[in-house]
């Protein structure tokens, strides 16, 4: 671009042309509210996606609707059409800008690319995926995202074979469960403290891929860039690992511009990451929802004993796990699993109302809080306790209090429901149903007689050795009757 003017900064766009400083999305599950509209209606299987993919038949669940907030508009309210899916909506118009306009520099990071560009990156890479961009001068912004393999390119120049448009990505269905977006304006000096972050996170990219790293800029940016991700002399490794970072592992804090706070987790850092970040924060009470499955850490009182905890680190404050939210009346699922009605977001809330803290981030609440804590042989660099991600801390009053009604509900107690032991007493009734093999009814006719027969003559016989009075009277079985009466005389 260096024959033509420079670009312009790209910014979070609460819609198409409408830039903001900072845009949060939240994109319901299938259960709750299905397809694009309040109808349910989801687009047709085909249908071109406007980054690249076609809609397919998602049988699992179909939901990109949406609530979402803005600088510009703190409080969350209902979206239109399909999120990321159109240029009209703050998260199409945020992406278009950047796919449709070659010359931008980005770093897109995920562990789930699927092969497309990079294999999936396990412990102790970053359980983090996201993209920052920024034009010539270092400006631009950062989105995190949760949704597993959107997006796989930062241009349309190097277009991704499986779709790059939310909703029309191949096989693999980011649009079951909920899912959270959060996009922030960045300085030059915020965009470097975001990448120390991403390092510090160690987020799984690859540099000598175009479609998800186009570096370029500052000379102190572009030697950021070139720090991330898998290093040069492990690309062919099936195995590749994060590069090593300087010093003891430490959770990182910086302040942006905007007055967003912004902190790292290393992977390095065997801690449950909520509970690393209500300390990070002042031990703040939290209430959190994320993909909450196993292995679950469940809700924690303050102060909660947590192995290898550092000596110098504050306590924890209470974490709460939340189970289920609501939107206008309908119930939505908040925990972890496969099916309808989970969530994949990752949303923290200062439970202080005193203290209106927004945080949006990468980390699931799965790990330990001691060895053995989910099963037997788990040890405290388990599940997310073993990787790394980042945090955005946002303070605003009016979307602290939509998030704290969208994620009212139910919360889970601070440890799982004691298992009763099995009961002596009868079997379940659909197992008492199941009568001990006989033979088969008979169905009519002949058959139904021959039967009759032979239960009558066994009953006849079975009942006279009990007692001569009982014995029959009919006369195919008097000579029975009375040997069985004689033997049963003899016997009293």
């Amino acid at each position: 671009m260096t024959d033509s003017a420079p670009l312009t900064a790209p910014t979070p766009m609460a819609g198409k042309d409408q830039p903001v400083d900072w845009m949060f999305a939240f994109k319901f599950n299938a259960a709750s509210f299905p397809g694009c509209t309040d109808d349910g209606t989801a687009p047709a299987v085909g249908t071109a996606g406007i980054f690249g993919g076609v809609v397919e038949e998602y049988k699992s669940g179909h939901s990109q609707q949406y609530v979402y907030a803005t600088s510009a508009n703190p409080t969350l309210v209902k979206g239109e059409g399909c999120i990321g899916a159109t240029y009209d909506d703050p998260l199409g118009a945020t992406f278009a800008q950047v796919y449709n306009t070659p010359g931008y520099h980005y770093v897109l990071w995920s562990d789930q690319f699927y092969g497309q560009p990079i294999a999936n990156l396990d412990s102790p890479w970053g359980h983090s995926k996201g993209m920052v961009v920024w034009n010539q001068a270092g400006e631009g912004f950062v989105l995190q995202v949760s949704t597993p393999s959107w997006p796989g390119s930062g241009s349309k120049e190097d277009p991704r074979s499986a779709g790059n448009t939310l909703g029309a990505i191949g096989d693999d269905d980011d649009i079951e469960v909920s899912q959270h977006f959060f996009a922030l304006k960045l300085s030059k000096d915020d965009l470097v403290a975001v990448l120390k972050a991403l390092a510090n996170a160690s987020v799984g990219t690859d540099t000598s891929q175009p479609s998800i790293v186009r570096n370029g800029g500052p000379a102190d940016v572009v030697e950021l860039v070139n720090a991330l991700g898998i290093p040069a002399t492990q690309r062919k490794e099936k195995a590749p690992k994060p590069p090593a970072l300087p010093g003891p592992p430490a959770c990182t804090v910086a302040q942006l511009s905007t007055g967003v706070q912004l902190l790292s987790k290393p992977s390095a850092l065997h801690l449950p990451p909520w509970q690393l970040i209500s300390a990070e924060l002042g031990s703040i009470s939290l209430r959190v929802a994320s993909w909450w499955t196993d292995p679950k850490i469940y809700s924690t009182e303050p102060g909660v004993e947590i192995d290898g905890w550092p000596a110098n680190f504050r306590g924890p404050g209470a974490v709460a796990i939340a189970t289920d939210g609501n939107w206008a009346g309908t119930t939505i699922g908040l925990t972890g699993g496969m099916g309808t009605n989970y969530n994949h977001a990752k949303i923290g809330l200062s439970t202080d109302q005193t203290k209106p803290l927004c945080i949006f981030g990468d980390m699931n609440q799965q790990g330990a809080l001691r060895a053995n804590y989910a099963h037997a042989g788990q040890n405290m660099a388990s599940s997310q306790n073993g990787r790394g991600g980042t945090f955005y801390v946002l303070q605003n009053q009016q979307l602290f209090d939509s998030l704290t009604q969208l994620l009212k509900g139910d919360t889970e107690p601070t440890a799982p429901p004691a298992e009763e032991p099995p009961s002596p007493g009868p079997k379940p009734p659909l197992k008492q149903k199941k009568s001990p093999p006989a033979k088969a009814k008979p169905k009519s006719g002949a058959a139904s007689k021959k039967t009759a027969k032979k239960t009558t003559k066994k009953a006849t016989k079975k009942t006279a050795k009990k007692s001569a009075k009982k014995s029959t009277k009919k006369t195919t079985v008097k000579k029975a009757a009375k040997k069985t009466a004689k033997k049963a005389a003899r016997k009293q």
